[in-house]
């Protein structure tokens, strides 16, 4: 089937496309999501990321309220997780358990049988 009318391209207006490749540079953004968000097809704005990293398009930079700060690493080291430990007591006999928190599903499997 043949249409009478002449195919014609979309054309987007160079604000819109610095926006929509500002929003695909968010880490974690889907660029799919993005272009789906602004009506345009997914193809299209993998192909102006291509461009772009190609060095054949240039996109205007959108100015942002943000400023890009860099953070100091912690000082202080979180402190590691101590092990399991429990104490088990009959009468006047006591018994101490410590077991490996990297091992804590052997320890909830050992419990069980002890228990039984």
């Amino acid at each position: 089937m043949a249409s009478d009318k002449p195919a014609r391209r979309r054309t987007y207006d160079e604000k819109l496309k610095a926006q929509v490749l500002a929003e695909c540079e968010v880490p974690g953004t889907s660029v799919a999501k993005v272009a789906l968000a602004h009506g345009i097809n997914a193809n299209v704005v993998h192909r102006w990321r291509q461009l772009v990293r190609e060095g054949k398009a240039s996109v205007p930079a959108i100015p942002s309220g943000f400023v890009p700060v860099s953070l100091a690493a912690p000082a202080a080291q979180p402190t590691p997780i101590a092990d399991i430990q429990v104490e088990l007591r009959r009468g006047a006999i006591a018994l101490t358990i410590k077991w490996p928190t990297s091992a804590a599903a052997e320890f909830a499997a050992w419990t069980r049988e002890l228990l039984r």
